[in-house]
């Protein structure tokens, strides 16, 4: 069943399959009102559900229970190589009480450790071990693999536009809310 929405800016939004997918009328894509090709609201509206979709699919191919919040902080630990309790609350946007779980569920397991700072002895650092290196590693190549996989099907025209998207959304994902004073100015140009 696919329904489709038309906007005043010649865009529909069709949901196939439970798939949202922007399109141009003919119109707009000859060249005509190329000024208001996308309306913002409905793109975002895509954008969000097809990436949400796509993290969904590649968190599937872990062959773990850890759970994306478990999964985001051990890569936050291994990208940082060392960080206190409440430096990786404050990367992960997450409660203390929620961090100190984590973390313990983490030691427990043998993917990182916690060493107490020698220039401070009441701050606590956590790094990575091997093997949670490991772990995160063979998590990254399982989605990789399955990624390739997809995108093995793709037509060259698709690969190309696929190619041109990453950097965007690669700028969209290093865009901060101006409104965190956590973030320096220097960060949000």
């Amino acid at each position: 069943m696919t329904i489709t929405i038309s906007s005043v800016n010649k865009l529909s939004l069709s949901y196939s399959r439970s798939v949202p997918t922007l399109q141009q009328d003919s119109e707009s894509a000859s060249g005509a009102d190329s000024d208001s090709a996308f309306e913002p609201g409905e793109l975002a509206h895509s954008l969000r559900s097809s990436v949400a979709r796509l993290a969904r699919k590649l968190r599937q191919q872990d062959r773990n229970d850890f759970g994306p919040t478990f999964t985001s902080a051990l890569a936050s630990i291994n990208r940082h190589e060392q960080l206190t309790h409440g430096e990786l609350a404050n990367l992960e946007q997450l409660a203390p009480p929620t961090i100190t779980a984590i973390v313990s569920k983490m030691e427990a397991l043998g993917l990182i450790s916690r060493e107490t700072d020698e220039r401070d002895r009441r701050v606590t650092l956590i790094r990575m071990t091997a093997a949670g290196k490991d772990q995160l590693e063979s998590d990254r190549t399982r989605r990789t693999e399955w990624l390739d996989g997809q995108l093995q099907a793709l037509t060259d025209d698709e690969l190309r536009r696929l190619t041109a998207a990453a950097a965007v959304l690669t700028k969209l994902t290093e865009a901060s809310d101006p409104t965190d004073p956590s973030i320096p100015s220097a960060v949000m140009r």
